[in-house]
């Protein structure tokens, strides 16, 4: 079932998605890396063990490592990666890399291979991708000297050099990509935002120009239809019939001003609410042609009000005319025709001011996603079909 009505209520702001889904990955990863990385790097560590590593310092230092990797793990993944973190992960790599001589056999030093030399890549790689610049670039300056110096210490100047070089590069590459990333996602978040405010300023626009369309065809179709017939001799002299309809329009504005919450939008007899309009233009002779039909209120609202105005444009229009009223359904739509034997006119030549046709009967059906058909030449009468495809 189409909807009936477009929607009153703003979508929700969303506050950074891009933002937020980056910074998601960029705690997951270094997350992941620092335990894969730390529980690898323990095990290379324990399985050499030759001089001059103490192996009464290795297994603490291995074991505090490992008790690190877990923590920083489970705290970026249950509360993010927090600049002290990252500043704890640095001061514990350095640390490390000083105590190469006493860490690292000589025969697996060279090459960039040992655990302390993956151990210095991953935090310089997780410094670049989840600090600022100003910290980032500094801590890995940090890891890498101490790097240098304890490879240099154990004697090694070649290897210093060269995984310093290395630890430079890593860093320099995360750092751009990392800057480049955040740049682009800033642009996509402020645009963003941008969309939803354009799209929310549209939807309250809309919005408006609906609820002054609609009060509008209330106007048109109560106090100017009444004052219209009256000026065009429709109703002779004073009567009953024009006090209850004046009485109408006076309701019918009261409403306007005191906006209450619409009904609600179950099922209603629409062939109840037709059956009604005959008693509000007695001036009018209408037959009425009714198949039984439920429909949402304001689905009803709506097409009742629409044969309303399609009769009060007969009764304006085609003084001494018949109407008749038939309400159809099937499989498919609700149909109501409004049929008369007026002298007609040629639709073709109704100047684009008017607004009868054109906001009390279309306007009314479009909003409910219905449409309305209007048949009619001069000397063969009027029929206006009003169709809602909603059964089903």
């Amino acid at each position: 079932m189409p909807a009936v009505a477009a929607p009153t209520v703003p979508p929700p702001v969303l506050d950074n998605p891009a933002g937020g889904a980056l910074g998601l990955i960029f705690t997951t990863i270094p997350a992941l890396l620092r335990l894969s990385c730390g529980l690898a790097g323990a095990a290379v560590a324990l399985s050499v063990r030759t001089p001059p590593v103490e192996p009464a310092l290795l297994v603490p230092v291995v074991a505090a490592l490992t008790g690190w990797s877990l923590w920083y793990a489970v705290r970026a993944l249950r509360h993010g990666i927090t600049p002290a973190l990252v500043a704890g992960d640095v001061a514990v790599t350095a640390a490390a890399c000083l105590l190469i001589p006493r860490l690292v056999a000589p025969e697996v030093l060279p090459g960039e291979g040992s655990w302390i030399a993956v151990l210095a890549s991953t935090t310089v790689i997780n410094a670049q991708a989840t600090a600022p610049a100003r910290w980032s670039v500094p801590a890995a300056l940090l890891v890498t000297a101490a790097y240098a110096a304890g490879a240099q210490a154990a004697g090694d100047p070649a290897e210093a050099r060269a995984h310093a070089a290395t630890l430079l590069v890593q860093a320099a590459c995360t750092a751009m990509v990392s800057a480049v990333m955040r740049r682009r996602i800033g642009r996509a978040d402020r645009a963003f935002a941008e969309h939803q405010r354009l799209t929310r300023e549209a939807l309250v626009a809309r919005t408006a120009r609906e609820s002054e369309r609609r009060q509008n065809r209330d106007l048109h179709d109560t106090v100017l239809g009444t004052l219209t017939m009256v000026g065009l001799g429709a109703v002779p002299g004073p009567s009953a019939a024009l006090r209850e309809r004046c009485a109408a329009d006076l309701r019918t504005l009261a409403a306007l001003v005191d906006a209450r919450p619409a009904p609600g939008d179950g099922p209603v007899p629409l062939d109840d609410r037709l059956q009604a309009l005959p008693g509000r233009l007695p001036e009018l002779p209408v037959t009425v042609e009714l198949a039984s039909c439920a429909v949402p209120s304001e689905v009803a609202d709506a097409i009742t009000e629409s044969v309303h105005a399609a009769l009060s444009n007969v009764l304006r229009h085609a003084p001494g005319a018949r109407a008749t009223v038939r309400l159809t359904r099937d499989a498919v739509a609700v149909v109501v025709e409004v049929v008369d034997d007026g002298p007609g006119f040629d639709p073709a030549t109704v100047p684009a001011h008017r607004y009868g046709l054109r906001e009390s009967v279309r306007g009314r059906m479009a909003a409910i996603g219905g449409r309305a058909e209007v048949r009619s030449a001069p000397g063969v009468g009027t029929r206006i079909r009003l169709e809602w495809p909603g059964v089903g």
